[in-house]
């Protein structure tokens, strides 16, 4: 297998909070060599679940170091659940992201196991470097296709973003972006700093200690959601863009930034591979209204104009890409830390929003039928650009949602 690199993978890299999970209900009963043994068939089919992070000290680039053992930690916990809205889950998350992992001597993926009566119950905690939110989910759904109906993982070869030919013609930098990125650039290279992955940890160590995130937990039920569907179809917009309107309404922000898959888009996406291959961008909406629907249609224009535009919909990834990859680790630990780099902080303020979480976001991972799992939820990352954000994933016509909120 060809080396991956981190490119655009670069920014979850020294970026403290960058943990996300899925927890679900699985329609089979515990089973720990079952667990295990089904976990190693998915280490088999990707690569990157056997892999540490390391550094190549001449071009100062961080790759993914796949060896022949599995890197995956898993956790059997004594203590029997009612499911996944039990508080042992959301506490046994919080206590696992409490502290940054080291990636060059841990894997990028931990696994808590529950009794659930008849069910399992598991959850998976990911780093953002290992997975974005639709990979993770797809790796949730292989483990419990194998688990309940013996159907055997794909092996997914690994290919990440490596070079901005990867986007499409048309989604190039702004000028004026392009100008904020030249700057930085220039004046990183004048300080001639540059973040070792050491330093960075001992800080997102600390910061995680007076970091304090929440969590709160609900559920819609299908009754609940049928009237939603009912209201977008007849409206012509989204679930999407409906809970985005609600948390213009509830948060009273002016701003609300959405993840957004481009698996269907990137040529380098290679079917069922793990690795980041999103992006987000935010829409706007000011003014007072409680007609939620007015809204939401306010919502969903922005949000078709954005998807045909790719100078808009690829802009966060084009800064990732034309950054310089040390200056992006700079980003968090000169912002909200004591390292001393201008640049770094102007990155971190201008273009992360570090300084100030003033940030909501939504990601919704969408609908999921099964027979394998009978219910589940995303636990999204709570960056440190984010005062708010809202993890949906509805299943077999539930919809649950977790928010992570400083």
């Amino acid at each position: 297998m060809i080396r991956q690199y981190l490119y655009t993978e670069r920014a979850h890299l020294m970026c403290p909070n960058m943990n996300f999970g899925i927890v679900c209900e699985v329609n089979s009963p515990f089973d720990e060599n079952k667990i295990r043994y089904t976990i190693s068939l998915l280490v088999k089919a990707h690569p990157f679940l056997s892999a540490l992070l390391r550094y190549e000290e001449d071009t100062k680039r961080y790759y993914y170091n796949i060896s022949s053992d599995s890197q995956v930690e898993m956790i059997v916990m004594n203590e029997n659940v009612t499911g996944l809205y039990d508080k042992l889950v959301i506490s046994e998350y919080e206590r696992l992201v409490s502290t940054d992992w080291n990636l060059t001597c841990e894997g990028m993926l931990k696994i808590v196991c529950w009794k659930q009566e008849n069910k399992l119950c598991i959850l998976f905690v990911f780093h953002h470097l290992l997975a974005d939110g639709r990979a993770a989910l797809s790796l949730v759904k292989e483990f419990a296709e194998y688990y309940v109906h013996g159907n055997f993982p794909e092996s997914a070869e690994e290919k990440l973003i490596s070079s901005v030919d990867d986007f499409p013609s048309g989604s190039e930098l702004p000028f004026v972006s392009k100008l904020l990125v030249d700057y930085a650039n220039k004046r990183w290279k004048k300080e001639n700093h540059l973040v070792r992955y050491g330093e960075y940890h001992d800080f997102a160590n600390q910061y995680l200690q007076k970091d304090k995130v929440i969590h709160n937990t609900f559920e819609y039920d299908e009754e609940t959601m049928s009237t939603i569907h009912s209201l977008c179809k007849e409206n012509k917009v989204s679930v999407n863009d409906y809970l985005t309107a609600k948390m213009f309404e509830e948060d009273k922000t002016d701003k609300v930034i959405i993840a957004c898959d481009l698996r269907k888009q990137l040529h380098c996406y290679l079917q069922g591979a793990l690795g980041n291959y999103s992006t987000a961008f935010s829409v706007r909406f000011k003014g007072k209204s409680s007609d939620t629907m007015l809204t939401a249609k306010k919502v969903h224009m922005q949000v078709q104009n954005i998807l045909k535009n790719p100078a808009s919909l690829y802009l966060i990834l084009q800064c990732y890409a034309r950054l310089t990859p040390s200056l992006i680790d700079a980003a968090a630990i000169s912002t909200l830390g004591d390292f001393d780099s201008k640049a770094g902080k102007f990155i971190g303020t201008m273009f992360f929003g570090f300084e100030n979480p003033t940030g909501y976001s939504i990601t919704n991972l969408g609908k999921l039928e099964s027979k394998s799992i009978d219910n589940a939820m995303f636990i999204p990352p709570a960056s440190p650009a984010i005062k708010k954000i809202k993890g949906i994933l509805t299943v077999n016509g539930r919809m649950n949602i977790c928010v992570s909120q400083r």
